[in-house]
C-alpha cells in the first residue's frame, strides 16, 4: 500500500481540459509543456499544500 498513487494526471484529463479551455487537443509537444509546468507548480508548492491539508 506504500506505493499506491495519491493523485495522477493523465493525457487523456490533459485532452479533455485542453478541449474545455481551447477547443482542440494538444500536440505531443504541448503535453510535455505542461508535464513540465505542473511539476514545477505542484512541486513548488507542496509545501503549502501538505501545510494546508494537514492544518500546520
Amino acid at each position: 500500500m506504500e506505493n499506491d498513487i495519491v493523485f495522477a494526471v493523465t493525457k487523456e484529463d490533459l485532452q479533455f481540459e485542453a478541449k474545455e479551455k481551447i477547443e482542440r487537443e494538444l500536440t505531443d509537444e504541448e503535453i510535455e509543456i505542461v508535464r513540465k509546468g505542473l511539476n514545477w507548480g505542484l512541486l513548488t508548492s507542496i509545501d503549502v499544500i501538505y501545510d494546508t491539508i494537514f492544518l500546520k
